[in-house]
């Protein structure tokens, strides 16, 4: 099984820039396979990926994610060029359609329609990075624009067919999308017993590019932290979880809310939003139950996370998202360390 970090957060600035690149430096040598840039409202997802493909060599970079309504599509292509030339081709595409308050309230354009822009924005990006001439009339882009001077023109810089391009999706109809046009699946929020509410529409849409779950990286994000004071543990990540159900979208949109809906949690999702969407955030976190957090995370003793990387071995996942706890970045290294040990012991046990 192999592994990932991420770096940066809808909140991230910077501080501590240095320590996050120590950190990624030593998550190379601990063998870790990629490192992910989040893109929100703080920091770019793609600045830090170009200054950490000049400190490390061997680690895959990946935006999780660019967002398709920030940037025109023909203008993802060659940023994705330019970071597989300063990265010797150690760059991942990620895309992802963000949400309305985003969309809407940053970057000024409608969200309506986001998986028919997320399709025709991949098939221009692929336009782009297979140095074919960009001429696309689709029901979101028209290149050139009508009437105007422009003409279809072929990006410079030397064609990358072969440069993956990773999609985090949620919604049914979006993985399905996944499954038909993407490299890999940037998942969150998978619950091993309920994993069909994802992968099924992703199998449905692999079926339709003639591939299946094996020919797909697919990622799931999980905290990492080992020990026995379980309700510590619990309560620690509360308010994250709370915030992911009641501010990671709007009260009428919310991606990550409708997945653990249909992941079996409708009554306590839907509480915990209603009461994040009230104001009362300190009782939205007390309200987030305690198997929610178990269940898509790596906590617990040593048993228990051994027993969850086996459940994800067996429904196909074959790469996990780490993040570690830790005030410094020096413990979030020790506890990165801690959890890779952990889990080269547990898969090196895997026959099959």
């Amino acid at each position: 099984m192999k592994t990932a970090i991420g770096i940066g957060s809808a909140y991230y600035n910077g501080e501590d820039w240095e320590q996050l690149v120590d950190h990624t430096v030593e998550a190379e040598k601990m063998g870790v396979d990629y490192v992910w840039s989040a893109e929100a409202w703080g920091m770019d997802a793609i600045v830090p990926l170009a200054y950490m493909a000049a400190k490390t060599k061997t680690i895959l970079l990946g935006t999780g994610i660019v967002q398709i309504s920030s940037r025109v599509p023909p203008m993802i292509a060659m940023t994705a060029q330019s970071m597989a030339t300063v990265s010797n081709n150690r760059f991942i595409l990620g895309l992802g359609v963000s949400g309305p308050q985003v969309v809407e309230g940053l970057h000024g354009t409608s969200f309506a329609h986001p998986l028919g822009r997320l399709r025709e924005s991949i098939e221009i990006i692929r336009l782009g990075l297979n140095s074919e001439r960009i001429r696309y009339d689709g029901n979101h882009y028209v290149l050139p624009k009508p009437g105007g001077e422009g003409k279809p023109i072929r990006l410079s810089q030397p064609p990358r067919p072969d440069l993956p391009i990773y999609l985090a999706t949620l919604g049914p109809k979006a993985l399905e999308l996944t499954g038909e046009l993407a490299d890999g699946w940037l998942g969150t929020t998978l619950i091993p017993e309920s994993a069909d509410v994802f992968l099924a529409p992703l199998k449905k849409g692999l079926a339709k590019s003639g591939r299946s779950l094996t020919d797909m990286d697919i990622q799931i994000a999980g905290s990492f932290e080992m020990g026995d004071d379980i309700d510590r543990m619990v309560n620690a990540r509360r308010p994250g979880m709370a915030f992911t159900l009641g501010g990671m979208g709007s009260a009428k949109t919310n991606f990550y809310n409708d997945a653990f809906i249909r992941a079996g949690f409708e009554e306590e999702a839907s509480r915990v939003q209603q009461l994040w969407i009230d104001g009362k955030k300190d009782e939205a976190s007390r309200a987030v139950p305690e198997e929610m957090i178990l269940k898509t995370s790596l906590i617990g003793t040593e048993d228990m996370i051994r027993e969850k990387l086996r459940a994800f071995r067996d429904i196909g996942i074959n790469t996990l998202r780490l993040s570690t706890g830790g005030k410094e970045w020096s413990e979030k290294t020790d506890k990165l360390a801690e959890a890779i040990d952990l889990i080269k012991r547990e898969t090196g046990t895997w026959t099959d």
